[in-house]
């Protein structure tokens, strides 16, 4: 069934969320506003599949009590009262969910996006703004779609630090999970991914 783009200027939570229940593709909640998500490419698939995969799999070697989601699970964000879509989140410990329907994460600890050029903005200015508001985030990771590049921003008592990992020999270091990240995982089966343009020593 193919559904009609909302065109009301207020909707309510169980709206949108009624709406989107039954819509084929992704909508985000921005405070009474129901925004349609963008389909992405087979790069970014690819690596927010990859990422999901390495993450689980290495919490789960590490036994770490950490539940990991995919890009279906939404983040409920109270301070904005926003709905969004992460493309992998985490929540350490008990999984809390906002009240309606229990649909919408409030607890992550880690959130990843993939890049991509229509969305770069929004994911690096407001809606990681939105993030910060929870009180439980920890650690943003934002992934290049078409060159081996990882910044990571982890919240450091009362200020936010960036780290960027270039290249595939490297590893992403995730302070919050304690554990490092292989970039090879991260880009695997990405094809002609072209020489970071310049690489740290760091």
């Amino acid at each position: 069934m193919t559904t009609v783009q909302p065109i009301k200027e207020y909707y309510t939570k169980e709206e949108y969320l009624a709406f989107e229940e039954a819509s084929e593709g992704k909508h985000e909640y921005h405070a009474g506003k129901i925004v349609a998500m963008a389909g992405g490419s087979l790069n970014h698939s690819t690596i927010s599949t990859n990422v999901a995969s390495a993450l689980k799999s290495i919490l789960k070697s590490q036994n770490k009590p950490c539940r990991l989601f995919n890009s279906d699970a939404k983040i409920y964000v109270q301070q904005s009262d926003d709905y969004v879509y992460p493309d992998t989140s985490v929540v350490c410990g008990e999984v809390e969910a906002h009240h309606i329907k229990n649909d919408g994460i409030t607890n992550p600890v880690l959130i990843v996006e993939v890049l991509s050029g229509s969305t770069a903005d929004y994911d690096r200015g407001a809606k990681f703004r939105k993030y910060c508001s929870i009180p439980s985030f920890k650690e943003y990771v934002l992934i290049a779609q078409n060159e081996p590049v990882v910044d990571v921003l982890f919240r450091d008592i009362d200020f936010w630090r960036m780290v960027t990992t270039i290249g595939l020999h490297k590893s992403v270091r995730l302070n919050s999970l304690d554990i490092e990240l292989p970039m090879a995982l991260i880009y695997e089966d990405i094809k002609d991914l072209p020489p970071p343009q310049i690489e740290l020593d760091f």
